[in-house]
Formats: C-alpha cells, structure tokens, sequence
C-alpha cells in the first residue's frame, strides 16, 4: 500500500500546473474547509468522504499504477453531492457553510465529469500512465515493496 502511496503522489507531482491547481480547490473544498465546520454534519460526511476516497485511489494507483481508473477513487461524489443537495435548505447561500457547501457541490460534479470520462477511457482499453515521473523520482518498481523493510 506504501507504494501505491508513494506513487500517487509522485502522480500528482507530475502533472501539469493547471491540474495540480484544480486539485488544490478540490482539496480545499474537501480537505481543508471541512476543518472549520466540523460541528456541523455536512463537514463530517465531507470530511469522512475525502478519507475513504483517499484510501481508495491509494488502493486503485497501486493495483494500477496513476492511470484513469483513478477517477473510481471519487465514486462517493455521487451520493455525497446528493445528500449535500438536501441539506442547502438548511444552509442560505449568505452563510459561509452555505457558500462552501454550494462551492463543494460544483467542484465535485466538475470533478465526476472529468472522472467518469476517465473511466470510461479505461474500460475502453486506454491504461496507460497518465504523467511522466518528474527527474530524480524513483519508478514504482524500485521502490521497496512491503515485505522488503527491514526492522533495526
């Protein structure tokens, strides 16, 4: 799993500028702003939602290394826009949970747009890796595997 990690990263360290900039505001809205609002429900469910998706394209990059089945990792979007959509209600766009909540909602289904288009390129055969590793980055396969770490 280190190495899924690892390479994930790597992933995002390798791509180009404008999508390192769209995946900082989507993890502001997703990570970070959550922080703020913690008392409240939506914040939790955004917060624990990210987590998971975490965990998940950790999991996907390291079966599969930083290709387009990645936008797997975001599948929770969908239910978590729709609960999100349910409670603006409670949340008039003039109070800040209100704004990020609405703010959350169109980056997220951006971001769903981009990403079943990603997976469908995937089923349809296109399973390459999506960045070059950027100079001096070691490759997934010369990274240490999980039963290579040593204990001294």
């Amino acid at each position: 799993m280190w190495k899924g990690f690892i390479r994930f990263n790597q992933g995002v360290l390798g791509m180009p500028a404008h999508w390192k900039v769209w995946l900082m505001l989507l993890m502001a809205a997703n990570a970070v702003a959550p922080v703020f609002f913690l008392q409240h429900r939506e914040a939790q469910v955004v917060l624990g939602t990210f987590l998971v998706s975490a965990g998940l394209m950790t999991a996907l990059t390291a079966r599969s290394g930083f290709t387009r089945i990645l936008g797997l990792g975001h599948f929770l979007w969908f239910p978590l826009i729709a609960f999100i959509v349910r409670r603006f209600e409670h949340w008039p766009v003039e109070t800040p949970v209100g704004l990020w909540l609405r703010c959350l909602v169109t980056l997220n289904a951006v971001s769903l747009l981009i990403d079943v288009t990603d997976v469908v390129r995937f089923v349809r055969g296109d399973r390459s890796e999506t960045v070059d590793l950027p100079d001096g980055l070691p490759t997934l396969a010369s990274l240490p595997g999980e039963n290579d770490v040593t204990h001294g």
